[in-house]
């Protein structure tokens, strides 16, 4: 086990990054959530990176790379391209056939490179180029086509639905940092942006 949450029966156990897995491994059929459709995860993914974009652009270029929370060694720079290399990694998974891994998503930007909310912002315009002409080429947009993830093999519409909310509740957090600095965000997330997607209740689970 490289990486958590984890559920653990002895010496048995199941990632939780699929809850579906999770409800089966604990005896439960089921957890009740019905995934929005493909069309419906991207199309909600590119308007939550859009707001990425807007958010990014305000945070200060003075307080860029500080931590993004006192307790955990995570600059917000990080966390800010973070959002977008969450799609970067779904492509290359999706798309170029690469395992995803543990640690493909969580690359880190080169030293030198993104050091303002500006220019992260354009890496994010490229992620989302990548990802509408990724969809407009797909053959099969109901994403039933297996890929092998670091929790197991999964449909592409899960590691979809994972990408989208993953994305989406770290836009959550950079939202909630902007207002701790005292700046109202340029069109934060809306309740609609939000429906249907698995999200924790909290900030920082």
């Amino acid at each position: 086990m490289r990486n958590v949450p984890v559920v653990a029966k002895g010496k048995d156990y199941v990632f939780g990054q699929n809850l579906e897995d999770v409800a089966k491994f604990v005896g439960l059929q089921g957890t009740g959530h019905k995934p929005l459709s493909p069309p419906e995860l991207i199309q909600r993914w590119t308007t939550i990176l859009r707001t990425a974009q807007r958010v990014i652009r305000q945070m200060p270029d003075d307080k860029i790379t500080g931590n993004v929370i006192d307790n955990r060694e995570r600059t917000i720079r990080f966390l800010s391209f973070h959002v977008f290399r969450i799609g970067e990694a779904f492509l290359e998974c999706a798309r170029d056939g690469q395992d995803y891994g543990v640690q493909l998503a969580n690359v880190p930007p080169d030293d030198g490179a993104y050091m303002t909310g500006g220019q992260i912002a354009q890496y994010g315009e490229s992620t989302i180029e990548h990802l509408q002409q990724w969809w407009a080429s797909l053959a099969d947009k109901s994403c039933t086509a297996k890929v092998t993830t670091y929790y197991g093999v999964q449909p592409m519409s899960q590691l979809l639905e994972r990408s989208t909310w993953h994305s989406t509740q770290h836009v959550r957090q950079l939202t909630a940092v902007l207002e701790r600095f005292g700046i109202t965000p340029n069109g934060p997330l809306k309740p609609e942006d939000l429906a249907g997607l698995p999200l924790p209740e909290r900030l920082w689970e």
